[in-house]
């Protein structure tokens, strides 16, 4: 079996937890070893297994060891990412036994956690590092673009372009035929009918930017 550890020993680090265990009912393929977290002391037991250490710390391990990432905020998965430059640690795709992909033309990044109860459908690309939260539905012809993150029950209509690193809260709905700019943040139960540009945190029905950063 696999090693695995999780970065991230938060609630979502928990819930990541049960996909490796429910895809270990399905088949054993991995050995879980524990957590990896800037904010909790090392040896901290996180439902019986420990905190291994910081994040950095994974540049120091000297056997070949899986990760996968529970981290939601996309800027915290990208500066994870740029930390660890250790060969030895490679990042696991993780797809919930219960998800619903099709057959034609779907492909799915390395590092990327997909939870239960998800629907993707048919020429969809989804890059490296994304994570599709609890019971989402993702339409044909989408591209979700590196780091982006979906929280539970987004819905994702036909032909939407999704930037890097763009957070969409529970409940939000995109539109078909729209696309979503870098680093936009889209609030929970936002209905996107209309493109939106990088760099804002848009609310509402329909979404409209409230404000920018840089």
């Amino acid at each position: 079996m696999k090693k695995i550890a999780i970065i991230g020993a938060g609630g979502f680090g928990r819930e990541v937890k049960m996909l490796i265990d429910q895809i270990n009912a399905v088949g054993n393929k991995y050995q879980f070893i524990g957590y990896y977290d800037d904010g909790k002391e090392k040896g901290t037991l996180i439902n019986g297994f420990p905190v291994l250490g910081k994040v950095a710390d994974l540049n120091n391990v000297s056997e070949e060891i899986a990760v996968a990432l529970a981290l939601g905020n996309p800027a915290y998965k990208k500066n994870v990412v740029a930390l660890i430059n250790n060969s030895k640690i490679t990042y696991e795709t993780l797809i919930h036994p219960s998800v619903l992909i099709g057959n034609d033309a779907v492909s799915i990044g390395k590092g990327t956690v997909i939870c239960a109860g998800n629907i993707i459908t048919c020429n969809i690309m989804i890059k490296d590092y994304v994570t599709i939260n609890l019971a989402c539905t993702i339409g044909h012809d989408t591209i979700l673009e590196s780091y982006v993150s979906l929280m539970p029950a987004v819905n994702v209509s036909g032909e939407v372009v999704i930037e890097e690193a763009v957070y969409v809260g529970t409940g939000a709905k995109i539109i078909n035929q729209v696309s979503v700019g870098k680093n936009t943040t889209i609030g929970a139960g936002a209905v996107v009918s209309k493109s939106l540009p990088e760099n804002c945190t848009a609310v509402g029905i329909p979404a409209k930017p409230i404000k920018f950063h840089s």
